[in-house]
């Protein structure tokens, strides 16, 4: 009988495949897990503090490090992060190595509500808590605001982190009981009477000829009361 010696060389190599192939599967699930590697995208002024994310990198109450990578559950971690208000989105990656990354983007607050609560508002119009670790430099929301009602504020502080020259001198943004809205600026002690948000472009196109023409003529600081609820003109009150 002849045997061929070409098959037992193939299996054999086979063999030796499958076996190199599970003894670096069971040896590669039994590494430890490092540290966590905590990134931060984006911004550079950091809400959520890193000693935060590594709180919140815990898994069954006892922390990832030292802990076999094959019971590491990544999608749970990346789960509690996203559960954090002050992040929009985080992402959790293993090595081979055994190296945890957690890649975290902040909320941008783009204003913060002052009144019998305080918070922010993020880029979405989303609550957002502030942060003991960093203030944000952005518009004051006042007056009669509620938590599950943010809808005019919003597009308010969206409007005014779009503008140029909103986001260089309104400090404040007032709603009224009525749900119109005043606006004050940074230099300037008089009240901006927006109204209603119809016509909000239109209302925002007449707030800057006003400035302009004001600046010029020396009489920004004679006056008390801007209206502009009326898109065609702006009537303004003298102190």
């Amino acid at each position: 009988m002849r045997v061929n010696y070409g098959y037992i060389k193939v299996g054999l190599l086979l063999l030796l495949v499958v076996f190199l192939y599970a003894f670096s599967s069971v040896r590669n699930s039994a590494r430890k897990v490092g540290l966590p590697d905590i990134k931060f995208v984006g911004d550079d002024n950091l809400f959520i503090t890193h000693e935060t994310v590594s709180k919140l990198l815990i898994q069954n109450q006892e922390s990832v490090t030292n802990k076999p990578k094959d019971i590491i559950d990544l999608n749970r971690l990346e789960s509690a992060l996203n559960s954090n208000p002050m992040i929009k989105e985080a992402q959790v990656f293993m090595s081979v190595e055994g190296l945890v990354t957690a890649e975290i983007e902040q909320k941008k607050p783009i204003a913060r509500v002052s009144t019998n609560a305080s918070y922010y508002i993020d880029e979405t119009g989303s609550f957002m808590p502030l942060s003991t670790n960093y203030t944000a430099r952005v518009p004051l929301v006042t007056g009669f605001v509620e938590k599950n009602d943010l809808e005019n504020v919003y597009a308010v502080a969206e409007k005014i982190q779009d503008d140029e020259f909103l986001l260089k001198h309104v400090v404040e943004i007032h709603q009224n009981q009525d749900k119109t809205i005043d606006l004050k600026l940074r230099s300037h002690d008089f009240s901006i009477h927006l109204g209603t948000l119809k016509l909000l472009d239109k209302k925002i196109n007449n707030l800057k000829a006003f400035y302009k023409k004001a600046m010029e003529d020396g009489m920004l600081d004679k006056y008390k009361l801007v209206n502009l609820k009326f898109d065609k003109q702006v009537i303004c009150t003298k102190k």
